[in-house]
């Protein structure tokens, strides 16, 4: 028997696994503090995702600390367990581009710094793009 291409080994031998979707909603338990890792050396290419805990079979498990293929333009956030209501719920780790504000322009600066207000391309419309400009806020150019 296969279903979803998982297997498990039982009693009676191979049989499809019953893929469970973790539920961390119930869960009213607040996680234990982080274990402390050693970090490896810096790979070219890699990130470290740090260790974290997972809510398994109504309890806390520690997940090691992995390398991830770097994304370039994306900022890597771990997973982190947040309170809400009393319950403990878990955010998976995820990529979010050019840092956690974004940078909706793509000019390198985050949209928290940029003073574009809107003016996507031109800030001082003097018709010089931002990206090209050595006084992008200089409107008074001759």
């Amino acid at each position: 028997m296969q279903e979803n291409n998982r297997w498990r080994l039982d009693r009676g031998g191979w049989v499809a696994a019953q893929v469970q979707p973790v539920r961390y909603d119930d869960v009213r338990i607040a996680p234990p503090p982080p274990r402390r890792e050693a970090i490896p050396r810096a790979r070219h290419g890699y990130i470290w995702a740090p260790g974290h805990w997972e809510w398994r079979s109504q309890r806390y498990a520690w997940t090691p600390g992995v390398w991830i293929a770097e994304r370039p333009g994306y900022v890597y956030a771990p997973p982190a367990w947040n309170q809400r209501d009393g319950r403990w719920q878990m955010e998976q780790g995820r990529w979010s581009p050019r840092g956690p504000n974004g940078d909706r322009d793509r000019d390198g600066i985050p949209n928290r710094y940029d003073r574009d207000n809107g003016n996507r391309h031109d800030r001082d419309g003097d018709g010089i793009p931002n990206r090209d400009d050595r006084r992008p806020d200089n409107p008074r150019r001759s």
